[in-house]
């Protein structure tokens, strides 16, 4: 009989001693998310591309960077979005991090060899214009003669 009793206390300590730590825990993560949400930089910029692969890649790239949270490249404003704990990174290492999966950014020149590495339909022209308006611009027809 002690013997039920002793294993029932037993029992009844570390059932005690487990939710505490939960509980513990629960406030620790709390606090960790509350202080990134303070330190969060939100930063826009050119980054060239052609499609929906390029759109991956990139994006890939930038998230790869310790403290980005968020990551998305717009394919026809040639712009990305990301949002970063600036006390984890800066804007230099996320353009170094397009930069090395052979995308140019506003910054930085893309990786020749990554470049290279590239599928044909997301090797872009170096030259491609970064539109981050979105605006497009009316084709300039005034030297055709009809």
């Amino acid at each position: 009989m002690k013997k039920v009793i002793l294993s029932v206390a037993v029992i009844a300590v570390l059932g005690f001693v487990s939710c505490k730590n939960d509980t513990k825990k629960e406030a620790e993560t709390t606090q960790t998310e509350g202080a990134s949400e303070v330190a969060l930089t939100e930063l826009s910029f050119g980054v060239r591309g052609n499609c929906g692969m390029c759109k991956n890649t990139i994006e890939k790239a930038a998230n790869a960077v310790d403290g980005v949270t968020k990551a998305d490249w717009d394919v026809d404003k040639k712009k990305i979005d990301v949002a970063f704990d600036g006390s984890k990174t800066d804007a230099m290492s996320i353009h170094k991090a397009i930069a090395a999966s052979g995308y140019d950014t506003e910054k930085v020149a893309g990786s020749e060899e990554a470049y290279k590495n590239l599928p044909g339909c997301c090797q872009y022209d170096h030259t491609m214009e970064m539109n981050q308006s979105g605006e497009i611009k009316a084709e300039d027809h005034g030297e055709h003669h009809m």
